[in-house]
């Protein structure tokens, strides 16, 4: 559910992990900054509220303070703090939709501040560890095929209007890369965009499903890392698990869309460039996705990482690159 870093004392109530304080100084300035002041006193205030008690270390990720709690029934659960922004406002809205189907549970949550309380899992059991990275591409693409299959609610982001917009900026960022390889790959990605652009699709996706965002349930072992979560109905109570996979996915960015803009993160993370078309194919095939649609936004994926390196003035990651060649000759 997150990490644990070096932290420093902050009131009387939790810590701050250092690296969260110094993630949201560079990344939000100084709402960052006020961010991370207001912590002790936001989360006094949701552990009242919601009659919690503290159950260990504070943990993080970029941008959330995750901390171990304990209802007042005794059940685990972790209290997320995180600064409202757009990609994270439809957080809550995905997780009730998913409703425990492949994703953590939501117990309650502050539209205001968007601070989730959500079932605790096995934050030191990532699907990062898993050995088997072919095995982990597919744990990722069965929790895809089972979080995609559901509508997107109203209120969360739109692909289209993403993909849209990255068009638009597609001629300013092409003239900034002086490679002329690299400047005709970025182009071959924004002309995979243009030929789906219009049918973004409006199924409920994840956007950031890498292998640290995929964690085991607090009452799974080894014995059923290959269990079938088909007969998940998700309408278990909040403190079982029988009838869910051992692997559930976290901190969803919710966009409403096509599954295959689903693909890249499983690609790119635990990077192995001879995989990537192994796991293009394994996970279009677990999901049942059309392949040439899949590359095109799997490729418009890409095209969106490399327009935050270039409007970002940094140089493009040859990860990204290396997917971008070995996927273009997909069909």
């Amino acid at each position: 559910m997150g990490r644990r870093s070096p932290a420093r004392r902050v009131g009387r109530v939790i810590d701050v992990p250092d690296a969260l304080a110094a993630s949201q100084h560079r990344y939000n300035g100084a709402a960052g900054r006020a961010f991370v002041a207001a912590l002790p006193r936001q989360a006094a205030h949701f552990l009242d509220r919601w009659e919690l008690r503290l159950d260990g270390p504070s943990m993080h990720g970029v941008g959330a303070l995750v901390l171990p709690v304990r209802r007042a029934d005794a059940t685990p659960a972790v209290l997320k703090l995180q600064l409202l922004d757009e990609e994270n406002a439809g957080e809550p809205l995905a997780l009730r939709a998913w409703a425990g189907g492949g994703a953590v549970r939501l117990l309650d949550h502050d539209r205001a501040t968007c601070t989730l309380l959500l079932e605790r899992l096995d934050h030191t059991r990532m699907l990062t560890h898993l050995p088997d990275t072919r095995e982990a591409a597919l744990v990722v693409a069965r929790l895809l095929a089972r979080l995609t299959a559901v509508a997107a609610p109203e209120g969360v982001r739109r692909l289209g209007d993403i993909a849209a917009d990255m068009l638009e900026r597609v001629p300013g960022a092409l003239r900034r890369i002086p490679d002329p390889s690299d400047r005709r790959l970025v182009g071959d990605c924004a002309a995979a965009v243009r030929e789906v652009v219009t049918e973004p699709g409006d199924r409920l996706l994840h956007w950031d499903l890498h292998y640290d965002n995929v964690l085991r349930g607090l009452h799974h072992d080894d014995s059923d890392e290959h269990h079938d979560d088909d007969n998940d109905n998700g309408d278990h109570d909040h403190g079982q698990v029988a009838g869910r996979a051992p692997w559930v996915a976290i901190d969803p960015k919710p966009l409403a869309g096509d599954p295959g803009f689903e693909l890249c993160p499983a690609l790119r993370n635990r990077f192995e460039p001879a995989e990537i078309r192994r796991r293009f194919d394994a996970m279009t095939d677990v999901m049942g996705l059309e392949r040439a649609r899949a590359r095109a936004w799997t490729l418009g994926r890409v095209l969106q990482n490399t327009l935050w390196e270039i409007e970002g003035g940094r140089p493009l990651e040859p990860v990204d690159l290396e997917i971008a060649r070995r996927l273009r000759a997909v069909t």
